[in-house]
């Protein structure tokens, strides 16, 4: 099964950016929704943001909206998270995936997805 490889996490302050980048293999990327989670220890796997398939439209969870965008760039197989304004309640571990055709409340459930990575820590110090 083809698997994402997310990259660019690292330790911030609070307040600070930063940017991550997926790439998930595959010539069909281009027809796949694509999706940003974290996962927090102790914690389930919670939806961050995500692009949906077909249409193209970008969804966000409240808890990230206005701070965060997530972008795509189907030549190259990438899909990117530009955090801002972050807190500590940011921090675990993002993993990316490409998933199946979704709605607007689908394309937040992990179901709907495969080909996840191993992820990248984030951690926000306060």
């Amino acid at each position: 099964q083809v698997k994402s490889e997310e990259s660019g996490g690292l330790l911030v302050q609070a307040g600070g950016s930063l940017r991550l980048s997926c790439v998930i293999p595959g010539r069909a990327f281009s027809r796949r929704a694509v999706g940003w989670f974290r996962q927090a220890p102790g914690k389930e796997r919670e939806f961050v943001a995500g692009i949906g398939y077909p249409g193209g439209s970008l969804y966000y969870a409240d808890s990230v909206k206005g701070r965060f965008a997530i972008s795509r760039d189907n030549a190259k197989n990438t899909l990117d998270l530009q955090m801002n304004s972050l807190s500590p309640e940011d921090t675990g571990v993002y993993l990316c995936a490409g998933g199946a055709a979704c709605t607007a409340v689908t394309c937040r459930m992990t179901r709907v997805y495969d080909s996840w990575g191993q992820g990248t820590q984030v951690t926000v110090s306060s």
